[in-house]
């Protein structure tokens, strides 16, 4: 955004409420946003404004910027200090890097192929007899799994492409509306009801006894 033209109090006022209905899409570019922040505080001289104009120039930058106001306030006392806002934030250098690639979630798909899925704990002594007993060196990784993180592994793309599992549901058997002898089982008190239907005669429904 070109702001330059706003260069009173005033004026930055009336673009305020006179934008109060407009929704801004501010830039997706979080350097050119800075710049644009570290040119306001400098044109107004935030440092020696009063109390109720820098809460108006905040209120300018948080609409126009995108910016939170946790966000505004902090380039804002980064430009007090230095004269200018940077990102200081970055990713990290090394990145985090999984212990167990797809290689090893595929490897324990085949492994619960072979054994029809095991609780955790079952799976991991598998997995570590698999390195320890009979050194096979592709269960190097895996024979050190945490139980919790096997039932992660089990999520894994690499394992779901070689095995998923599908659960059939289960119907549950209902009684309602069958017809049954009693079984008192030698206990007096019970009784069997038979509703009997008359029929319908022209169109008129018939009596229905018990």
């Amino acid at each position: 955004m070109n702001d330059v033209q706003l260069t009173t109090l005033d004026q930055v006022r009336e673009f305020l409420a006179g934008t109060a209905a407009l929704q801004f899409s501010p830039l997706s570019d979080d350097a050119t946003r800075y710049r644009f922040v570290a040119a306001v505080v400098a044109r107004f001289d935030y440092r020696h404004l009063g109390r109720a104009d820098k809460g108006l120039l905040r209120h300018d930058l948080i609409r126009t910027t995108g910016y939170s106001r946790t966000q505004v306030a902090r380039l804002i006392r980064q430009c007090r200090e230095t004269g200018r806002a940077v990102q200081r934030y970055a990713p990290p250098k090394a990145g985090f890097t999984r212990r167990y690639t797809e290689a090893d979630a595929r490897l324990l798909a085949q492994v619960d192929g072979l054994h029809g899925t095991l609780s955790g704990p079952a799976t991991r002594v598998l997995l570590q007899r698999a390195y320890r007993v009979y050194a096979d060196a592709r269960f190097e990784r895996l024979a050190g799994i945490a139980v919790a993180h096997l039932y992660n592994l089990r999520r894994r793309a690499g394992y779901l492409s070689v095995r998923r599992v599908w659960t059939v549901t289960r119907p549950t058997p209902v009684t309602i509306g069958q017809r049954r002898r009693p079984e008192p089982a030698g206990r007096p008190g019970f009784i069997r009801v038979d509703s009997v239907h008359q029929g319908d005669q022209d169109g008129i429904k018939g009596l229905c006894a018990a």
